[in-house]
């Protein structure tokens, strides 16, 4: 029987590596008590609500920087205005609070940290790489089922209360997302900003993790 032939050792894609390397993490938020309560249509309409909140805070921080590092080389690349949360988030908080919800609202300890690492990024592209990777890609991945469920269980009619969830300007989001591969791949990383970018990815997810935590504290 004829020897097969020599495998060629093919570099692993750096979004696959990405991915690999902070499965688990990605894996403890999505399995966490709260989130759990929420896909099972189990969570309160206040949990939800707080949850909006904390999520108004993160990406007030994250556009922000993004804004800041809009023609940087490295960060400019995932610079898509479309994607932008806030407007949606204020829009949400508006239908659950009313017109003056941004006085009923306020970050938990949680979110303050979680804030504060964001704001960092901004003299560190990569690291701004990593947080806006485990944010959107998230959002636009699993937050369908997440606006689908939230729509069923509180009844909200035309999607208002879950309009962070629809990315309906993006077009294709299989397209999307393949497209947001294409561009971590072809980052300009050497082994160490490579590695420093899938620490700062596994501790974003941490911090999120946190403030899914705390809002089960207080609402599961």
């Amino acid at each position: 029987m004829p020897t097969p032939p020599p495998t060629l050792d093919v570099p692993e894609a750096f979004s696959e590596r990405l991915k690999t390397a902070t499965w688990n993490h990605h894996a403890a938020a999505e399995h966490h008590g709260f989130t759990k309560a929420l896909l099972e249509g189990e969570l309160s309409l206040d949990g939800y609500t707080a949850m909006v909140a904390q999520h108004h805070f993160a990406y007030v921080a994250l556009e922000r920087v993004g804004r800041v590092l809009a023609h940087d080389p490295i960060a400019g690349r995932f610079h898509h205005p479309e994607l932008e949360r806030v407007p949606a988030l204020e829009a949400d908080l508006e239908h659950l609070l009313g017109p003056d919800w941004s006085e009923q609202v306020a970050p938990s300890p949680a979110t303050r940290t979680y804030v504060a690492r964001i704001e960092q990024m901004a003299d560190h592209p990569e690291g701004f790489v990593a947080h806006h990777y485990t944010r959107y890609m998230g959002d636009v991945s699993g937050g369908q089922f997440i606006r689908r469920v939230a729509i069923k269980t509180y009844g909200f009619t035309n999607g208002a209360g879950a309009d962070f969830y629809d990315f309906g300007s993006l077009g294709s989001l299989p397209r999307f997302r393949a497209g947001y591969r294409e561009r971590l791949n072809s980052l300009p990383l050497n082994e160490d900003t490579a590695d420093l970018l899938i620490q700062e990815a596994r501790l974003a997810y941490q911090l999120n993790t946190e403030v899914l935590a705390d809002l089960g504290r207080h609402h599961c």
